[in-house]
């Protein structure tokens, strides 16, 4: 049974909640104005190929480091541990009813959704997802936009499968790849083909945001749930004592390095998937002769005569 967060709401979405969608995420294109920090040298600015990346979807490295004050530096960060029962990390297999007012679906695709994504991912993947979904549907219900609850969950959990090896196939984006490794976890707990559609769609474009907040929300809430914990989009909308209660629920662990070694995984094992991708500037700044061309390059070498 769907777990809903407005009693009485359908599964189908009419049109006009994509103009709500379209205000959860939008603020994310000012945030990628942020300049390149330090890294390892080589970003002095931000140069056109930079910004081409950004426009993309995500967030590139470089936001990330322009931002790290903001997490790292607000009370959250060292947080610790939880002074309410339903915020402590939750133990092997246990999911918390609520955190920081959000509630977590209890049915039991949820439940078993959850336990599948922690039995094939690191625990800092595992507690990255779990705060896509709770930033998401922190900024959905603060909005007053209707959602399906469970749907938005599973979504949000399944979101990274991609990046976990076991699923990673030799030349598909990593979106790709975890959208169909959730499709086949989907289908075999006979979730209805429509559902599970919306799923795939949700991972599929959660690193392009322009797409993503034109769909129905549960789609929408993903993109933008992963872009607050990936590069503090829409941070300051985010309250400090609630921020204080997802972090102690599901810290970090590290991600930024973890997220950043996923990235460059990406681009030496298989380069040619990130083409065109705002990863693939990560690696041409730390891998040597990375191979991928650029969208410049592509064009010039369009084989027409002009």
């Amino acid at each position: 049974m769907s777990d809903k967060s407005n009693d009485g709401t359908s599964n189908s979405r009419t049109s006009s909640y994509r103009t709500k969608n379209c205000r959860i995420g939008n603020s994310r294109s000012s945030d990628a104005r942020s300049s390149d920090s330090g890294g390892s040298g080589a970003g002095k600015g931000v140069t056109r190929r930079t910004a081409l990346g950004r426009g993309a979807g995500v967030a590139a490295i470089g936001a990330v480091s322009a931002l790290a004050g903001a997490v790292s530096g607000s009370p959250a960060a060292a947080a610790g541990p939880a002074t309410r029962a339903n915020t402590s990390a939750p133990a092997a297999g246990a999911l918390p009813r609520s955190v920081a007012g959000v509630r977590i679906p209890t049915s039991e695709l949820a439940v078993k959704t959850a336990q599948f994504v922690r039995s094939v991912s690191s625990v800092t993947l595992y507690n990255h997802v779990m705060r896509t979904y709770l930033f998401g549907s922190l900024l959905c219900d603060r909005r007053g936009v209707p959602y399906d609850r469970e749907l938005a969950f599973v979504a949000a959990a399944l979101h990274d499968l991609g990046l976990v090896t076991a699923y990673r196939t030799p030349d598909e984006r990593f979106e790709v790849d975890g959208a169909d490794a959730a499709q086949r976890f989907l289908r075999e707990q006979h979730m209805s083909a429509e559902r599970v559609a919306v799923v795939w769609d949700a991972i599929a474009l959660h690193t392009n945001a322009g797409i993503a907040a034109r769909k129905r929300p549960e789609i929408a809430m993903v993109s933008v749930g992963s872009g607050v914990d990936f590069s503090g989009n829409e941070l300051d909308r985010i309250p400090p004592d609630t921020l204080e209660e997802i972090l102690a629920a599901f810290p970090r662990e590290g991600f930024k390095q973890d997220a950043l070694d996923n990235i460059l995984s990406l681009c030496r094992t298989k380069p040619m998937s990130v083409l065109l991708h705002p990863f693939a500037e990560v690696g041409r700044r730390h891998l040597p002769d990375f191979p991928v061309p650029t969208v410049e390059d592509l064009l010039l070498a369009a084989p027409f005569e002009e």
